[in-house]
């Protein structure tokens, strides 16, 4: 714990190492500090939809985790209220989707999140924009 509370980085990704869906999934955690998550996850065959690109489900948990760290990134618990998600362009199987949430606005009780997730070649799959409710000490 740092001197104004925040816990570090190294701590919370000890912690978010149980997180039972996204391990199922893949998901691995590239970078993380405060107010600032980037994840990432290789699409493999079960992660699509009939028109076997991938599933917009896969994307939105992606970009939830990516929301989900950032937020819950000072130590303080945050859940999310609203999430809101434009899917730009499609992805396959094999592809590797990043997403990157950063801190916007750090209010008492609430929070916002801007996150992107893209591919290995920084074209948008997606934009999010995502509200936390942060819990109160």
């Amino acid at each position: 714990m740092t001197e104004d509370g925040i816990k570090l980085d190294e701590e919370l990704k000890e912690r978010i190492k149980d997180d039972p869906y996204p391990n199922h999934l893949g998901v691995k955690i590239i970078e993380l500090t405060p107010g600032y998550s980037k994840v990432s996850l290789k699409i493999k065959e079960h992660m699509t939809n009939i028109h076997r690109i991938t599933h917009g489900g896969v994307i939105f948990t992606l970009a939830d985790v990516a929301l989900g760290t950032a937020s819950n990134s000072r130590g303080q618990m945050a859940v999310a209220v609203n999430v809101n998600i434009n899917f730009i362009k499609a992805s396959k199987v094999g592809d590797t989707l990043i997403a990157t949430a950063r801190e916007e606005h750090l209010g008492r009780r609430t929070a916002n999140y801007r996150v992107t997730v893209e591919d290995e070649q920084g074209k948008l799959i997606a934009s999010i924009q995502g509200l936390v409710f942060r819990e109160t000490k």
